[in-house]
């Protein structure tokens, strides 16, 4: 059995989940959370939480059950606190604007970048280099900010594009002559 699913997955008050045959739905004060169960993993609701467990003479079960309790966890964290990534932009003239469900960039292009945000996913700009992605899903967050970066990665010689705040850029040497 994988070591993560030993563990049962905490259940904060306010969130509530509930287990059938072949999904989990898990509803909390920001939004709710539907995943299809993994055929090879039982899933049960005990006192101390939501266990995990393997089943028996499954392929890859031991494997999926810690992946589906890592799942389970994300979803009871994304509707009691929610996920957040953060982005900078590094570079001179490179700015970011929120507009309702649109993100408009200026990434040094000829014209102007506009990005759609999904369904549950809210963007900010506190300032004009940062940007700030938000939402109930945490593969839905990565997936957006992972978008976006995208537009601009950060060049590895002066460092410039869009960029996760935690991210160290190590920035090459310019040729010499």
């Amino acid at each position: 059995m994988s070591r993560v699913a030993k563990n049962p997955v905490a259940i904060p008050a306010g969130v509530e989940v509930n287990i059938d045959a072949s999904n989990i739905v898990v509803k909390g004060p920001l939004g709710t959370l539907t995943q299809p169960l993994h055929p090879s993993v039982k899933v049960e609701r005990g006192e101390a939480g939501v266990q995990c467990s393997a089943i028996e003479g499954a392929v890859n079960s031991k494997a999926m059950s810690g992946t589906m309790r890592a799942l389970v966890n994300n979803m009871v964290t994304g509707v009691s606190k929610g996920f957040e990534r953060k982005l900078t932009l590094v570079g001179v003239g490179y700015r970011a604007q929120a507009q309702g469900d649109k993100l408009n960039l200026t990434l040094g292009f000829s014209h102007p970048v506009a990005h759609q945000m999904p369904a549950g996913i809210k963007v900010e700009t506190p300032t004009q280099t940062e940007i700030l992605i938000k939402g109930v899903d945490k593969q839905a967050v990565g997936k957006v900010a992972a978008e976006v970066r995208a537009y601009r990665a950060p060049e590895p010689y002066k460092g410039k594009g869009v960029r996760y705040a935690d991210e160290v850029v190590t920035l090459k040497e310019t040729k010499k002559k």
